[in-house]
């Protein structure tokens, strides 16, 4: 399951965090009632959850997407297809990782949750994690980025979270457009689109960006694709209302159908692709899941190849705060692949002092000393 893109930069800092509580966020919309119910002790009773509160949603999604108490190893897998202008889907290679979350969640309107993930490309015949990969279009071998995102934390509120990626004058995208919506004062409450079909519980999570590609066509001009981006994905996820409701249990087991369509990821060198080409699309189609005890989430050559190569991104790091700048898929690329062109600036080479080790494998690895690991 991935969570970069759906949590940090939505993600807000406890002191900020704390500040917004303080200063009357939930003031007036908690009467003491819910917030006596919402303070119970885990499991004395398990009150029904009211969804249109955002403290309870805020709850629900936290143990739904994550879990309480001790970290949850969650695991997505599926197909990715590109799509020419008036050609039909061609399928090109696998798409799955991993993600270890873990949540904890204050009665008084405060989720904290934080999350190390990996994200592979397979071979679709062989399911195997590919290294290099043939670009149909291009002719070209094409050496795969695999990415790698060390600890993400931070604290989501009862408002429901903007992400700002991108350059200076980039707009913030609202989570859940077209099922969140703004209140009287502007503020969009944290209540997110959940439904109920006897114990089905189901909840739509969904972004759409737009925003100035990292990876410039100046730097990079065959791995960029252009100067803007539209990465979106879209979750339907799927678990039972009485796990989520009872407050004994520290997560409720999740299903869920992961889409998400963008531009050609950067390793593809699609700038290298004719003219007409270059405005070629990615679409896939995943399972996200996690619940189930240990790695057993993990699809099995994914959990061979992170043992051998990265078994930290099986575990998570002590503590919640968080200097991680490798969030996004194209910044990531741009902070571990330097320009092909000479003298232009490497602005995001300065991110990478915090984790100057670098990812552990793929093309992104070439770009850090290699007696660094």
């Amino acid at each position: 399951m991935t969570s970069s893109m759906l949590l940090k930069d939505a993600l807000v800092g406890r002191r900020q965090a704390l500040a917004m509580l303080g200063g009357g966020l939930l003031g007036g919309g908690m009467t003491s009632a819910q917030l006596a119910a919402t303070s119970m002790p885990a499991g004395l009773r398990s009150p029904a959850l009211d969804f249109t509160n955002p403290i309870d949603n805020l709850y629900a999604f936290g143990k739904i997407w994550s879990g309480y108490g001790e970290p949850v190893i969650g695991g997505f897998h599926g197909l990715m297809y590109l799509k020419l202008s008036g050609k039909r889907l061609l399928p090109v290679f696998g798409y799955t990782g991993t993600g270890v979350l873990l949540a904890e969640h204050d009665p008084r309107g405060l989720l904290r949750i934080k999350s190390r993930e990996t994200g592979y490309f397979t071979d679709l015949r062989t399911g195997e994690i590919l290294e290099y990969w043939d670009n149909p279009i291009t002719g070209e071998r094409c050496e795969v980025y695999h990415f790698y995102n060390d600890l993400i934390a931070g604290t989501l509120t009862t408002e429901v979270p903007k992400f700002m990626y991108g350059a200076a004058g980039d707009s913030p995208t609202v989570m859940n457009e077209g099922t969140v919506f703004a209140d009287a004062d502007g503020r969009y409450p944290f209540r997110l689109p959940f439904s109920r079909y006897g114990d089905d519980l189901m909840l739509e999570w969904d972004y759409a960006h737009e925003y100035t590609n990292p990876v410039t066509p100046e730097a990079w001009p065959s791995y960029s694709t252009g100067k803007r981006i539209t990465p979106s994905e879209h979750f339907t996820m799927f678990a039972s209302l009485t796990e989520a409701q009872d407050r004994g249990l520290p997560t409720a087991r999740m299903r869920a159908g992961f889409s998400r369509l963008s531009e050609c990821w950067p390793w593809m060198r699609m700038g290298k692709a004719a003219p007409d080409m270059r405005g070629a699309m990615l679409f896939g189609r995943m399972h996200s899941h996690k619940g189930l005890p240990g790695t057993a989430e993990v699809p099995p050559k994914v959990l061979a190849y992170i043992e051998k190569h990265a078994p930290d991104y099986l575990t998570l790091p002590p503590g919640w705060e968080s200097s991680n700048k490798r969030v996004e898929t194209w910044g990531a690329f741009a902070m571990d692949v330097p320009p092909e062109i000479e003298g232009q600036e490497w602005t995001a080479k300065a991110l990478r002092r915090p984790l100057a080790k670098g990812p552990p494998t793929g093309l992104g690895r070439r770009g850090y000393p290699p007696h660094i690991k």
